[in-house]
């Protein structure tokens, strides 16, 4: 490399200290908070320094690359550009007050990169331990722009207890990350997430649990299509990078600029500490101002659900048991409502209607469930199109289908006991919305059902159809897709009552078009392998609780349904047997996260014989959801807050792992793991009040002792304590220590919020 060319005009500012890193000597931009250091001679990233605990994030092990990675593509030729490739190289601050550094690469030995060059701005802002930067490429019209890799964090530094927290749809979080993303046989491991879509934000942390991390985040609020990576060795080197995606002309005009910054920070605490940062950006964006329960525009029966019954097939199986669990728990019961359809489940998409019952006994069904003051949403994947039916070749819906970059299809197989696909459909085509928007009509219009549960709805799909009107890769065609078939459904269903439309997973960028979010997450152990090490946690709650409903879960007292116009040779001996009360304790964890995490409580594959045969599990579940509907504005509309750590012992429970797509015999696996006897939430109502949520799994009455940060929560000395149960709300006494300890019993498998309120 030719030596680094530094204006005169422009000297860089030197930290004070601060030595010779590789060739030459490292150039840094620091507040009070964070340092950012750069190689002079090519513009590596040494530092991103917490300066008040003197952690730096970077530089421990072999480092995997420059800052940037750029893919390009000239006469049909990819070609992959690197800052070592520059032979002309720039540093330079605009002004030292600005802590502004501007890196420059030119000159490139690449042929097909002649005339390129790539410009880096990173900047600090006063009293925050957070940098943002940006990247502009100047190029020939002839190079397009693929994908841009930018920041890239190379070999971070080692600590003890690693955490990495990624908000993939509810969340997770990942002990000891090194081992896993150092991958097995000696090769490493990459593990990748895209945006919007599998993340529900557009950030993630990386941290020692309860010590130093570094989070990532985007400055998006057009929700352009993003992707956040690790990737390892078997060495234990970890690196970092987030991928860009120019799209259309974008890619191919002679200068591009990404249109939003990448945020690197520095903070001490764990996953919440970084939801709390990202939380003061996302909550004044357009897609959180303008969410419909934000806005006042979920209808109110949605508000007012006691409890989701999740039951499939024809209606007898479905609406009777759902008034017969209304009249035990005494609350607004809804239905959601899977395989009503007359197609085959996972095979006959979009061919729903009439449903499988015929069309006047649906009616009746409907009619007299609103009788007993059921509402319902029905499903209907908004995005998938069976390759085996009659309509797809009839309708042409390959056409409109979303295409890889070779220009084909993808097909889907869920159904393991057919192999038929499906094929997801793309939103930006007006055909695919008009087709779904027409059966949503025909299925709250003429059949009366209350709403639509839009499956795969939190997710998008990359086109590259040149001819469906939409810039290559899809851009934020997706999310607009979505808007614009939400918009027709509701004013196509515009009357006396209103649609209400649902999604699957959570996603910032859906708020404005969705009533409500499916998060099964808190089931995680139910669906997914024993040897998986991720932990779920409630990332997107954490930022978007107030405006949100969020409901559901896989929590089942029975073994899973099997569809009856799948091939009988696969049915179960006897659908819907009843688990071994082994599993009791699954039960109760998943529900107490349930509550605790502010979800509206669900329960799945209910029949009225439960009701004996597992009275003390029904009794639970109806214990939660009587608590939740007295602390509405805490659960539905209240703030999420750190929740205490809470003393509770440990106990190892059964697991089972069940699925509707496991073989006859081998229908349910299980699992033992420890799990805590007590959960705990905590919330900020919008009057100020905060509440403690409080669950118990136990048989016995539980001793619990833990501390309450009175700054943290805004508690005066002694507040005034009320406690909410399933019977009422009540006064009672409860004095927090001076160092904010408190100590209580908590009856066995009971659940209370405690409140405290500054007002009389």
């Amino acid at each position: 490399m030719a030596a680094a060319l530094l204006p005169a005009t422009s000297p860089v500012r030197l930290a004070a200290g601060e030595q010779t890193a590789g060739d030459g000597a490292a150039v840094s931009i620091q507040n009070e908070l964070l340092r950012v250091s750069v190689d002079r001679q090519d513009g590596r990233l040494l530092a991103l320094e917490d300066l008040l605990a003197k952690h730096n994030h970077v530089g421990d092990g072999k480092s995997a690359g420059g800052l940037w990675q750029l893919e390009l593509s000239r006469d049909g030729r990819k070609t992959v550009l690197q800052p070592e490739q520059a032979a002309a190289f720039r540093c330079e601050t605009a002004s030292p007050d600005q802590n502004r550094l501007r890196l420059t690469w030119e000159d490139f030995s690449s042929p097909d990169a002649a005339g390129l060059r790539v410009e880096v701005v990173a900047e600090l802002e006063g009293g925050e331990p957070v940098s943002r930067w940006g990247i502009s490429v100047d190029k020939p019209a002839a190079v397009g722009l693929e994908e841009i890799r930018f920041p890239r964090l190379c070999a971070l530094r080692r600590q003890a207890e690693e955490r990495l927290a990624v908000p993939a749809w509810m969340g997770q979080q990942l002990a000891d990350p090194r081992k896993t993303l150092g991958g097995t046989e000696g090769r490493g491991r990459r593990l990748a997430w895209d945006y919007p879509g599998v993340l529900s934000l557009q950030c993630l942390a990386y941290y020692q649990n309860g010590g130093c991390g570094f989070s990532t985040s985007c400055d998006d609020a057009a929700a352009s299509r993003k992707t956040f990576a690790f990737w390892g060795t078997a060495g234990g080197d970890v690196h970092h990078e987030v991928i860009h995606y120019p799209v259309g002309t974008a890619g191919e005009a002679p200068r591009y600029a990404l249109p939003y910054r990448v945020s690197l920070g520095v903070f001490r605490g764990d996953w919440i500490t970084a939801a709390e940062r990202y939380r003061a950006w996302a909550i004044r964006q357009p897609w959180a101002l303008e969410s419909r329960l934000r806005r006042g525009l979920v209808p109110a029966w949605v508000l007012e659900t006691g409890l989701w019954q999740w039951n499939r097939g024809a209606s007898p199986g479905v609406l009777p048991p759902a008034a017969a669990l209304q009249a035990r728990l005494g609350l607004p019961v809804r239905v959601f409502w899977h395989w009503w359809h007359g197609c085959p489940y996972d095979i006959g998409f979009p061919e729903y209607l009439p449903p499988r019952e015929g069309t006047e006994a649906f009616r009746r069904a409907v009619a007299k469930a609103h009788d007993d003051g059921l509402r319902m949403l029905v499903y209907m994947n908004q995005r998938a199109w069976g390759l085996s039916t009659k309509s797809w070749a009839d309708e042409g819906a390959e056409r409109f289908a979303v295409k890889a970059q070779d220009g084909k299809i993808r097909p889907e197989v869920y159904n393991i006991f057919t192999g038929k696909a499906l094929v997801s459909m793309c939103l930006a085509t007006p055909f695919w919305r008009n087709k779904y928007a027409g059966l949503a009509e025909e299925a709250f219009r003429d059949l009366g059902v209350d709403g639509i549960y839009m499956d795969q709805a939190c997710s998008q799909k990359p086109c590259f159809d040149p001819d469906h009107g939409h810039p290559l890769g899809g851009g934020s065609s997706w999310i607009e897709g979505f808007r614009t078939l939400s918009e027709d459904i509701r004013n196509r269903c515009r009357g006396e009552r209103a649609i209400v439309l649902s999604g699957e997973g959570c996603g910032e960028a859906w708020l404005p078009y969705l009533d409500l979010m499916l998060a099964l997450e808190v089931s995680r152990e139910r669906y997914s392998s024993a040897e998986n090490p991720w932990e779920v946690i409630p990332f997107f709650h954490a930022v978007y609780h107030p405006y949100a409903v969020i409901y559901g879960n896989y929590s089942s007292l029975v073994m899973p349904p099997y569809d009856e116009l799948w091939p009988a040779e696969f049915a179960p001996a006897e659908p819907l047997a009843l688990l071994d009360q082994k599993f009791s304790r699954q039960f109760y964890l998943e529900q107490a996260r349930t509550f605790v995490w502010g979800q509206q409580p669900t329960l799945a594959n209910f029949r009225p014989a439960l009701l004996e045969q597992r009275a003390e599990e029904i009794d639970y579940i109806a214990r939660l959801a009587r608590v939740r509907s007295r602390s509405i504005k805490y659960l539905l509309h209240g703030e999420f807050l750190r929740p205490p750590e809470l003393s509770a012992p440990q106990a190892t429970a059964d697991f089972s792992r069940l699925s509707i797509y496991a073989g006859q015999k081998s229908r349910l696996t299980s699992s033992r793991k420890s799990i805590p006897l007590a959960l705990a939430g905590a919330w900020r109502a919008a009057d100020g009040d905060v509440a403690l949520a409080l669950a118990s799994l136990a048989d016995e009455t539980l001793s619990l002792s833990f501390t309450i940060d009175r700054q943290y929560y805004g508690l005066p000395q002694q507040p005034r304590v009320h406690r909410i149960d399933e019977r009422g709300r009540e006064p009672i006494e409860l004095p927090i220590g001076e160092d904010g300890r408190l100590e209580l019993k908590l009856p066995p498998r009971e659940a209370w919020m405690i409140e405290f309120s500054n007002r009389l």
